[in-house]
This record gives C-alpha cells, sequence and structure tokens, in this order.
C-alpha cells in the first residue's frame, strides 16, 4: 500500500496520529456509518408510518449480512463522484427486493454523508475529550508539585519577572479546561442530523404533510444526533466550529511544544522530554537527545490551523448545495482529528514523564546578576521617591550593571538615594528573586481549586476558565 501522507504512512503515522482515531476515520468505518445511516432513516421512516411498519427492521437485519466490495466500491464511486449511489446498488444486490426498495427512501447523497460524517466526529470528539482529560489532569499534578518551583519568566525571549514552574504550567491548563468547556458547547450545538433531501425541502416525503420533518426527528432519535431545525446543507458552520475548535487545541498543545523545545536547549536546559532510549538520537551526534514529541506537536499545529482555513473556506458555497467546497471537509474533516488525536498523545508524553531541572532553573534565575528583580526594587522605591524617579535611579544602575558585570544590589548600594530608603537586610530581601512572585502562587491554587471536577469527570468548568 502506498503512503501520499504522513497520516497514513507506515513509517510516519504514528509519530502524527494514533490508531484509535485512524479506526474512527477509515474507508471501513467510513462505510459503516453511511450503512448505519440508511438502516436508521428506514427505522425511522417505519415509525412514522412513510414506509411499511416492518420494514426498517427487516432492512436493517438485511443488511447486516452485506458484504462491501471496496474494489468495486471504489471504481464506481471514481465514476460517480460519490460513494452512496454505488453503496446502495450494492446494498440493494444482496437485499430482499421487498425491502431493499426502500434503502434510501426520499434521501439524497449528502444527507447520508453528512450524518455519517457527524457520527465520526462524535466519535472523534470523544478521544479528543479523554486527550484533553487526561492531559489536564497532568498538568494539574504538574501544577501543584512545582507551585514553589522558582524560575525566570520570560517575554520577548529575555528574563522578565520570576515566577515559578508550577504558574507555568498553570497557564497552560488554564487553556486546556476552556478547551474542554467549548467541547460540551460543540457538542450540544454543532453534531446535527441531516435529512433534507434533493434540495433540503424534503418534498420528497411530501409537501405540507410534515411527515418530513417527522422522519427528521425520528432519525436524530435514532442516531444519537441533534433535530437541527432546517436543512443545512448549504450552511456548514457547525463543520467549521468544529475544525477550528481543532485548530485551538492544536495551538493550544503548540504552544506548549514551542516553550519545551525552547526550555530543553542546552543553553536554557530546564527541562528534557522523558528518555527512552534512542528517543530523539542523532545518527551522527551521539550527545543528542531532541525534543522529538515537542517538535511534532509544533508542526501538527500548524496543519491543524490549515484544515480550519479549509473549513472556513467550505463554508462559501452556493445557493442550496455546493458545487465543489463541501468536498475539502473530505480532506480536512479527517486530517483534522488525527492530527489532533496525534498532538494529544504526543504532549501527554511529553509532559506526564518531563525531567524538570529545577537546580537549572535557579540558576539561570540568577543569571542575570539580579536585573530579574529590577522592578522590584522600582516598586519598593517608587513610594519614596515617585515612580519615574524610582525606574530612572534603578534603570541607570542597571544599566552599570551590565556594562560593568557587577551584580545589580552592588550597584543599587553605590546610589545614596537608595541607600537612604533602605537599610542593608531590606535591600537584600528587595533583591532576592524568589520573593518577587507576585500572585503566582495563589493563581496555581485558583486553577487547581476550579480544575479539581475534572479528575470526575466534568465537562466544563467555572469560575472564568
Amino acid at each position: 500500500m502506498m503512503a501520499v501522507s504522513v497520516l497514513d504512512s507506515r513509517v510516519f503515522r504514528d509519530l502524527f496520529g494514533t490508531q484509535q482515531m485512524r479506526d474512527v476515520f477509515s474507508d471501513e468505518a467510513y462505510v459503516g456509518r453511511m450503512i448505519e445511516v440508511e438502516t436508521a432513516l428506514a427505522r425511522a421512516q417505519s415509525k412514522v408510518g412513510v414506509i411499511e411498519a416492518s420494514a426498517g427492521d427487516a432492512l436493517t437485519k438485511a443488511v447486516g449480512q452485506v458484504k462491501i466490495d471496496y474494489e468495486k466500491l471504489s471504481a464506481d464511486t471514481e465514476i460517480v463522484g460519490y460513494p452512496v449511489l454505488p453503496l446502495i446498488q450494492q446494498l440493494a444486490a444482496q437485499t430482499p427486493a421487498e425491502v431493499a426498495r426502500y434503502i434510501h427512501w426520499g434521501a439524497t447523497t449528502q444527507d447520508i454523508m453528512d450524518c455519517a460524517s457527524q457520527l465520526q466526529m462524535r466519535q472523534g470528539l470523544a478521544i479528543v475529550r479523554a486527550g484533553l482529560g487526561d492531559l489536564a489532569q497532568t498538568l494539574r499534578r504538574l501544577s501543584e508539585r512545582h507551585r514553589d518551583t522558582p524560575m525566570a519568566g520570560r517575554t520577548h525571549l529575555q528574563h522578565a519577572l520570576p515566577c515559578t514552574f508550577g504558574y507555568k504550567c498553570a497557564v497552560y491548563l488554564s487553556g486546556i479546561a476552556r478547551h474542554l468547556e467549548r467541547l460540551g458547547e460543540i457538542e450540544r450545538r454543532c453534531l446535527l442530523v441531516q435529512f433534507g433531501g434533493a434540495a433540503g425541502t424534503l418534498a420528497s416525503l411530501g409537501a405540507a404533510s410534515g411527515d418530513g420533518v417527522r422522519v427528521r426527528a425520528a432519525l436524530a432519535e435514532e442516531l444519537g444526533l441533534r433535530d437541527a431545525p432546517v436543512t443545512w446543507h448549504s450552511v456548514r458552520d457547525n463543520v467549521a466550529e468544529v475544525l477550528n475548535f481543532l485548530a485551538l487545541v492544536g495551538g493550544s498543545l503548540g504552544k506548549i511544544a514551542y516553550d519545551m523545545i525552547v526550555m530543553s536547549s542546552s543553553e536554557v536546559g530546564e527541562v528534557s522530554e522523558p528518555f527512552v532510549a534512542h528517543r530523539g538520537a542523532s545518527s551522527t551526534m551521539p550527545q543528542k537527545r531532541n525534543p522529538i514529541s515537542s517538535e511534532l506537536v509544533y508542526a501538527a499545529s500548524k496543519l491543524l490551523r490549515s484544515n480550519a482555513a479549509l473549513g472556513l473556506d467550505a463554508m462559501v458555497v452556493d445557493f442550496e448545495r455546493a458545487s465543489g467546497p463541501w468536498h475539502l471537509e473530505w480532506a480536512a474533516i479527517p486530517s483534522a482529528f488525527v492530527l489532533a488525536a496525534g498532538s494529544l498523545h504526543q504532549t501527554q508524553f511529553a509532559l506526564n514523564g518531563l525531567v524538570v531541572n529545577t537546580g537549572r532553573m535557579m540558576e539561570n534565575l540568577g543569571s542575570t546578576r539580579g536585573l530579574i528583580v529590577g522592578e522590584a526594587v522600582m516598586m519598593a522605591l517608587a513610594p519614596h521617591l515617585g515612580r519615574q524617579g524610582a525606574h530612572d535611579i534603578v534603570y541607570e544602575a542597571c544599566k552599570e550593571a551590565i556594562e560593568s558585570g557587577k551584580l545589580l544590589i552592588d550597584a543599587l548600594k553605590t546610589r545614596p538615594q537608595v541607600m537612604e530608603c533602605f537599610s542593608q537586610e531590606r535591600l537584600a530581601d528587595v533583591c532576592n528573586p524568589t520573593k518577587y512572585f507576585g500572585a503566582s502562587q495563589l493563581m496555581v491554587d485558583d486553577m487547581l481549586r476550579i480544575t479539581g471536577g475534572l479528575a470526575k469527570g466534568v465537562n466544563g468548568v467555572n469560575g472564568g476558565c
């Protein structure tokens, strides 16, 4: 079998995806979902009285014995342009005529394909939910364990202010918690049954009898999807929302991955991914231990954003049935779900066994010889000298420390305006970076409290997350 992308390559596929998610979007699974929709439609129509009362169950039983010829299905799909008619022909050929005639009654190709896709997305979102939940628990553990672990907070890749590693993990956690909350909303809002017939009007089941609407409601019940009040053949915001949600998840994971890549660089050395023999090894440099999982997640986050863009493009369609944009979803949906699952798996692997070098974090915190507490000193001086006056004095002291290579505290001691305000002990206290964490630890505590329900399978969180 020849692979045309990393997602189905036997060499690369487990780097970018998971078998569990690939199984959801396999050809066999998709065809199975279309058959599930066709039989559910027949049962719904039997309940409403559109077809014989026994036909739905009889058809469902008969179809259970059908064997699909995938080579023929592929060849016929190439001719037709869609897989539904070729599938119906195979189903009809292998079922008794008295029930075969009710296959696809009053439906159109897009009804079947959209419903099948919605069922796949529902199953895929359940896998994403599990991955987000596992990752949330890992981030909770890291946040709690490293609540008080000092490190340098960085802006523009430079030391900014001290923080704790637990605070950094709590920031990551806040985004994952919001994704779980979004996911609950998406499952309620976006997983819709599709049944409208040729132009979405349900005309095939009667002009004004209401049978079509009742069948749609019964079909929604059969499939466990939400009954949309109007056909959505040409309004694809729900699909685009799911794709953009997966891109949002990818963005959050990509941010974590980017941080891990930089923090694991030789010059920083604050974290490293779990050690597995030869993982991240170089073919020529025996010392290398590259952050492979993070690199994969970083790349996948870009691919997820590109799939989200395809979903947005697929929203702009002509009239009551798209002449081409709909086809973009066929490529974007499976790809996005597989990439999202793979990214969650790789992120969980990296963080669950993350090696945190607390000693190096403390060493780096002091590497700028006290410059990282510049704001702390300024704010302590401000009540005595005014904010701007304090800023100017500390600025000049920082400049001297940088140019001379001395400690900031030593540069401050030579300034009478500073020593008139502080004793030696007070100045040393102000210049201690481990005493300028602000509300970092309190915010960690808040995130741990707010996300405590995640351990019990709560769908969403409250409290501003």
